[in-house]
């Protein structure tokens, strides 16, 4: 059901810092801050041979991503996201074998512009499993 890893999310307190970071110390191709307000988050897209990281950031109050960062002062690994091809299908399919998905269980927009769901990271051993529309 899954397709190919889509990008690793890392929630980090400084942006600007995690941005210099990546495009000055390791020479990666790094994108232009997004702001994401329906998700609560500021992204930024690293690009690599074959994958993205998708660096989070909070934006305004009540992010997600604050909570986060609170228990992981230093930021840390938030989310994988892996590609699939019906996300309706896909999400049908995981309810139906127990998996829970979080929110209303109907996609959102997310920062690629594709339909994105989450699933409860105690279903999926510890971690926040995000699925989107390929």
């Amino acid at each position: 059901m899954i397709g190919r890893l889509n990008h690793v999310a890392i929630a980090v307190p400084d942006l600007d810092a995690a941005v210099a970071q990546y495009r000055d110390t390791l020479g990666a191709d790094v994108g232009a801050p997004q702001d994401e307000p329906d998700h609560g988050v500021t992204v930024v897209f690293i690009t690599l041979p074959n994958t993205k990281i998708e660096l989070l950031h909070p934006l305004g109050e009540g992010s997600p991503i604050q909570g986060f960062l609170d228990k992981n002062p230093s930021g840390g690994i938030h989310h994988i996201c892996y590609e699939v091809d019906d996300i309706i299908a896909a999400r049908d399919k995981l309810r139906d074998s127990g998996a829970r998905v979080l929110g209303s269980g109907e996609p959102k927009i997310g920062a690629h512009g594709k339909p994105v769901l989450f699933l409860h990271p105690k279903d999926f051993t510890g971690t926040l499993v995000e699925l989107e529309q390929a």
